[in-house]
């Protein structure tokens, strides 16, 4: 009996920048995820709720291993699939704050963090991401923007006040499915990542680079 290949996961592919193949090498090196985090990306499939996905999560744990960060700010959590690796990343006694305007989004996001037993290292916020992170006073290690991409130029306006020197900016969606590369963009969305991408790069508090990973990851180092 001939077998039929497995689908690649759907939410793997929606038009990024990696290349099938090279992507489909990337993912089949990953290791497992555990129950909860499994579960996430076959309902995010499901119902294409957007999500990093597991290669750009290990991304993210890993730089805040890497600065043995211990608080996060998230700037749209959706249904908490990348807070999730920032909890495990931050360990016991870190804290992470989730964002999201949908109540419902909360809602799934605290039972998935409750069964992962993280709920105690995560605060949730249910409103508008950008005007939390204005209230804010004092600073943090990594702050993960992946609000609506027309906010991206006032995010960048609102980060550096608080996120520690040495600290780590972290922005999803930067190279936007290629279009940042079209000859006179006319969308919003395109041309608000092209003003983030610029200023970012410009900016003289941060040092920026922009891995071309599933759908562009900009890792920004406060000098």
């Amino acid at each position: 009996m001939i077998q039929k290949k497995k689908e690649a996961p759907r939410w793997r592919h929606y038009n990024f920048v990696t290349e099938g193949a090279v992507d489909d090498y990337l993912y089949s090196m990953l290791p497992p995820r555990d129950a909860v985090l499994a579960e996430m990306e076959d309902y995010a499939t499901e119902h294409r709720i957007p999500i990093v996905g597991p290669a750009v999560a290990r991304v993210l744990q890993q730089l805040a291993m890497m600065i043995s960060a211990r608080t996060v700010f998230e700037l749209g959590s959706a249904i908490g699939y990348s807070t999730l690796w920032w909890a495990h990343a931050v360990g016991e006694k870190g804290r992470v704050i989730y964002t999201d305007g949908d109540s419902r989004n909360a809602e799934r996001a605290r039972g998935y963090f409750a069964r992962a037993g993280v709920s105690s290292r995560i605060t949730i916020h249910t409103g508008d991401a950008l005007e939390y992170l204005s209230e804010q006073k004092g600073e943090f290690d990594i702050i993960f923007n992946d609000v609506d991409k027309e906010d991206y130029p006032r995010v960048l306006r609102l980060v550096s006040p608080r996120l520690r020197s040495g600290g780590l900016f972290v922005t999803d969606n930067v190279l936007w499915s290629g279009r940042v590369a079209a000859k006179n963009p006319t969308d919003g969305h395109t041309k608000a990542i092209l003003e983030f991408n610029r200023k970012l790069y410009d900016s003289k508090e941060f040092f920026t680079t922009i891995l071309p990973i599933r759908d562009g990851l900009a890792v920004a180092l406060k000098k």
